[in-house]
């Protein structure tokens, strides 16, 4: 009985959310510059769009466990690693809402 609403409700759900993560790592690795990248010294745009559109491919038509969860160790090391140092090459880490004069530990006062 509770394995009968494991499968029917988590396990489902579970699939989805690894899909969705899948398709939002997709669209971040087709939007990011291919510059960026080389700068960020990580793999390819394109190996990162074909790892990433294979993992979206196999959570939506194959459900096959070993290999959605090597696609989530692949979507995850993009969310982890790949993400990160792109927006730090693409100048997309600033914190926003500081003056041009804020230095990297608060606003510059010119000594005072």
């Amino acid at each position: 009985m509770l394995m009968d609403g494991f499968d029917q409700g988590v396990i489902p759900m579970l699939g989805l959310a690894m899909l969705v993560l899948a398709v939002v790592a997709f669209v971040f690795a087709l939007l990011a510059r291919e510059d960026a990248y080389r700068a960020a010294d990580k793999q390819s745009k394109t190996f990162w769009l074909v790892i990433l559109g294979i993992t979206v491919l196999v959570d939506f038509f194959l459900g096959m466990l070993f290999l959605q969860i090597a696609g989530l160790v692949a979507t995850i090391v993009f969310f982890v690693d790949v993400r990160p140092a792109l927006k730090q090459v693409s100048g997309g880490g600033r914190r926003s809402g500081g003056s041009s004069s804020d230095g990297p530990y608060g606003p510059y006062n010119g000594g005072r």
